[in-house]
Order: C-alpha cells, then sequence, then structure tokens
C-alpha cells in the first residue's frame, strides 16, 4: 500500500460518515424508535444542524479526496467548517443535554454497600 492511499482510505471514510448524518437528519424518528423509555423526555435535536454537521463532513471528505490536485479543496475545508460550527451551534442545548446527563447520580443514587455474610457465634 503506498503513503498515498491514506487520505483517500480517510476521505472514504469521512464521506460515509457524513451520508449517515444526512440521512440520519432526513429520516423521520418513527423509523429508528418507535416510543420514549426516560422518565425525563430527551431534548429534541435540531434536524437542520444535523445536516449542516453531516455537508461539514462531506465537505471534509471531498477536500481529502481531492488532494493536491483539486483547486477548490481550501475552500471545501473553509465552507465545511463553517457548517459544522453553525451545525453545533444549532444543536448545543441537545449536545449539552447529551455531555452532562449523569443519570443516576442526578437522581441523588447512592450506591449501597456489599452486604456481608453474618458469622455465627
Amino acid at each position: 500500500m503506498r503513503i498515498e492511499t491514506i487520505p483517500l482510505i480517510f476521505g472514504v471514510i469521512l464521506a460515509i460518515l457524513g451520508i449517515g448524518l444526512v440521512f440520519d437528519a432526513t429520516t423521520p424518528d418513527a423509523i429508528v424508535a418507535a416510543e420514549e423509555r426516560r422518565r425525563k423526555p430527551r431534548s429534541e435535536r435540531h434536524r437542520k444542524g444535523e445536516g449542516m454537521v453531516g455537508l461539514g463532513v462531506i465537505c471534509a471528505a471531498a477536500a481529502f479526496l481531492g488532494r493536491d490536485a483539486w483547486r477548490y479543496d481550501t475552500i471545501a475545508v473553509i465552507v465545511g467548517a463553517i457548517l459544522m460550527l453553525w451545525g453545533l451551534l444549532l444543536n448545543r442545548k441537545h449536545l449539552s443535554e447529551w455531555l452532562s446527563n449523569r443519570g443516576a447520580l442526578r437522581r441523588g443514587y447512592t450506591p449501597k454497600p456489599p452486604r456481608t455474610p453474618k458469622t455465627p457465634v
């Protein structure tokens, strides 16, 4: 394998990831998850923001796939970074909840100490 193929492989992986994000942004939630099972409902993600992140990842993949021969690789990287930042800003509430949700710690859960067997006297 030649070293020149590594950016191509990375570009294909990024393109697949970006296409997956765009597909997830356009797919209705009823197909993915039928019902919510949590006590507290999740914050709704911003679909256009998720699509923008996906398009930004696709732009980065295009820059990798274009290598040095493509004239617009710098523009693709700049546009991709702007789209990713804009999408992250639109989804900041969803992302902050996803990163800061502590689950059982938030509900005041304290683990019980392990039970020790009683010794007969």
